[in-house]
This record gives structure tokens, sequence and C-alpha cells, in this order.
């Protein structure tokens, strides 16, 4: 900053100070007031406020020329307020803490997508290696040319469009608000669009599936909700028991409310994990027992209940039943479409 700049910045204050000036000379003069004392009064308060003047220039003038010195030498230049003092003129200081806030704000925001980053690539590395085994199972079966593979190749074929529909899900939930189509919806339709599905599986394992008071209308984007259900159905058929495996699916209208059930008859949840289901990454004892999941399936499923505006819980008792319930409320429709 140099000395014209700042007297231009000052332009309009010293204008003002040297109508002060004159006013003061022509009342003093109309007072009689002797001239050399008027000279002398007006050379105090010149000398006085030049002194004023060069002080404010020079700490101005001090502060700014250090802070674009560090700035030009930063690499990151939003570390600035970490190396620059604070001054001791109000404008500054507002810079200062005005600068602060923002970078605060910035390294917050900053934290936040690494966060997600970090996140995104642990997921993938784990789906990664999810992936891998259904691959090998494929390569061995069409190694061997044995006609009885069939059933196995689309179970395992089955499994990677899963695991690749957890993928694309789990990206597209970053900002899952850009692709909602939110309608009132047949539920009793998208129940047939996931058992369709996943027909191979059902015939292959012989899974009973139990369809009961489905014919409501929920508030939903049928896609999503096709998703999260295959993804329900995905677990009851990972965690079976030895005998057959029934699928139970349900409806009850309660109130403004439609609560879906799904229940199987599987291995179930152990009591400690329930709290945890869906947490990221948390495959549970079932996971560590038969190492089948990325832990990630329910976690997915909430995050997308709660953008839906949806409900989900599970309760289970371990080696009898797993039952998952989402809850439509259909008196929020518009809170889930702002």
């Amino acid at each position: 900053m140099s000395i014209k700049t700042y007297i231009k910045d000052q332009g309009f204050s010293l204008m003002l100070f040297s109508f002060m000036c004159i006013l003061i000379y022509v009342i003093m003069t109309f007072w009689h007031i002797s001239q050399a004392f008027i000279v002398f009064i007006l050379g105090i308060i010149l000398t006085f406020s030049f002194f004023i003047f060069l002080y404010d220039f020079y700490r101005r003038k001090a502060f700014y020329s250090r802070f674009y010195s560090l700035l030009d030498e930063l690499d990151q230049k939003f570390l600035i307020c970490e190396v620059v003092k604070e001054p001791s003129f109000l404008e500054g200081q507002i810079l200062y803490h005005s600068l602060y806030e923002i970078n605060k704000s910035m390294i917050e925001k900053i934290n936040e997508l690494q966060s997600s980053v970090d996140e995104f690539k642990d997921y993938v590395e784990m789906w990664i290696h999810e992936v891998k085994i259904p691959l090998s199972h494929l390569n061995l079966a069409i190694y061997n040319h044995q006609l009885q593979s069939k059933p196995l190749i689309l179970e395992q074929v089955h499994k990677l469009e899963n695991q690749v529909d957890q993928v694309l899900y789990y990206v597209r939930s970053q900002s899952a608000q850009k692709d909602y189509l939110i309608k009132s919806t047949l539920l009793s339709q998208m129940i047939k669009n996931v058992i369709k599905k996943n027909k191979d599986y059902f015939i292959y394992h012989k899974v009973k599936v139990v369809l009961k008071d489905l014919d409501e209308y929920v508030y939903t984007d049928s896609k999503w909700l096709e998703f999260i259900l295959n993804q329900i159905l995905n677990n009851s058929f990972q965690y079976t028991q030895e005998h057959q495996l029934i699928i139970e699916i349900s409806a009850i209208k309660k109130d403004y409310q439609v609560i879906l059930s799904i229940q199987d008859n599987g291995i179930g949840i152990q009591e400690s994990d329930l709290p945890r289901v869906f947490d990221k990454s948390f495959t549970g004892n079932n996971g560590r027992i038969q190492k089948k999941s990325t832990g990630m399936g329910l976690y997915i499923c909430k995050k997308l209940c709660q953008q839906l505006g949806h409900h989900i819980s599970i309760e289970s008792q371990l080696h009898k039943y797993t039952k998952v319930m989402i809850v439509f409320y259909n008196d929020h429709y518009y809170d889930v479409i702002k």
C-alpha cells in the first residue's frame, strides 16, 4: 500500500478535515481573535493530525505488506491466518476474524469431503474383495464345463449384480435428491418386481415366499425402494439355516402410515449386534463366521430410507427369525420432496 493510494482512500475524511480547519479560522476571525493565536491553534491541530495520519498509514502499511508477502510465499494460501498476526486497527481485525471464520468453514468442509472420499475408498476395497468370490466360482464352473453348474453360474451372476448395485446406489446416495421421483406407488407391484428379479434363486433353492395384504399405495421412489427391498432379501438369502427358507412379506395400514414387514426364518441376529446392524461396515457375528458380507447393505438401506422420508428398523431372535420393517408416512409426502 502506497501513500498515494492511502490518501486517495482517505480523500473524503481529508476534505472534511480541511473544511473543519477553514470553519475554525472563519469563526475565530469573526470573534476578532488574534491572527497569531489562530495560526498557533491551527498549527497544533495540523501537526497532531499529520502525525496521527502518518501513524495510521504506517501501521496499515506494515500489516498489509506483511500480509501480501506471506500470501505470496504460501503454497496453501488458506493457511494465511495461521502465520499472520492480528492487526491493531479495527478494519484489519474485522478482516482477520472474517478470514479466520472463512478458513475454519473451508477446512471443515474439506475434512467432510475427505472423510466421504476415504469412506468410499474403503467401501470400494471391500467391494472388490467381495466380487472376487463369485468371479472365482464362475471361472471354476465354466472351466469344468458341467451342465449341472448352470444354476450355480446364475447364482453367482446374481451376487455380482447385487454387489454392482450396491456400489451404484451408494455413489448415487451422495446426491440422491437429484434422482428422486416421489409418487403414489402400489406396494405389491414393487414387491413382485423384486421377486421376479430373484426368481432364479427362489426356484433353485426352493425358497417359499408368502405375500399378505400388499395392496397398499405408498409415497416413495419405486426404483430406490426396489433396491432397498432387494438388499433385504439378499440378506435373507445369505444368512439361511439348513431347512427351507421361508420369507413372509406383509403390510399393515395404521392411521397415516403403512408398515411393510419382511420376515425370514433364517439364522437370526445376536441381540448384542442388533443396535449396530445399520452401522457402516458392521458385519456382526454372522458376517465374521460366514465371511459373506461387506456390512454395507443395511447401511445403504438406512441412508436411502432417511432420504426418502421412510423409517427402517429390524428385530430378530437368534436361530429363529429376522424381521425388517419399513414405515411409510403418507402425510410426510411434502416433507420428503422439499
